[in-house]
């Protein structure tokens, strides 16, 4: 599973534009190639911020081109993406852990912050209903 994102020549600075708007994530480079290796090095960044503890060495993210200037992010532990994304959303929509407890009609906000600590796998099904509850106005691109 990758996350949808996309990269294309900035006309104003004639540098590289890359984002992943589902990890609320953008950044620039000089050539395409760096602009691809910056996504990846700031989105490492993001995920030593959120689950230092938890990741490893072998820890590894993928960016692939794709036609148009679309592009998928993967990485080898999926868990940690998909928990960074929805904690990005969740903080992008103004919410707290309570309030995506609410709409999740949950008694415990614990139960829904398992998930963005990369604490539990949820299915395609659950992650769609827990994106949803964590930013009600956005749904991410998922490639397969």
């Amino acid at each position: 599973m990758e996350l949808e994102g996309k990269v294309w020549k900035d006309l104003d600075s004639s540098g590289w534009l890359v984002e992943i708007s589902f990890l609320d994530v953008m950044t620039q480079g000089r050539t395409r190639k760096e602009a691809l290796e910056m996504i990846k090095d700031a989105v490492v960044e993001l995920l030593k911020d959120s689950y230092g503890d938890v990741l490893d060495k072998k820890f590894q993210l993928t960016v692939n081109l794709y036609d148009d200037g679309v592009i998928g992010m993967g990485a080898s532990d999926e868990k940690l993406l998909f928990a960074l994304g929805l904690k990005r959303q969740r903080l992008r929509s103004g919410s707290t852990i309570r309030d995506v407890s609410k709409r999740l009609k949950s008694k415990s906000p614990n139960a829904y912050a398992r998930y963005e600590r990369a604490q539990a796998r949820p299915s395609i099904e659950k992650y769609a209903e827990l994106l949803h509850a964590a930013n009600p106005a956005r749904r991410p691109l998922l490639m397969s």
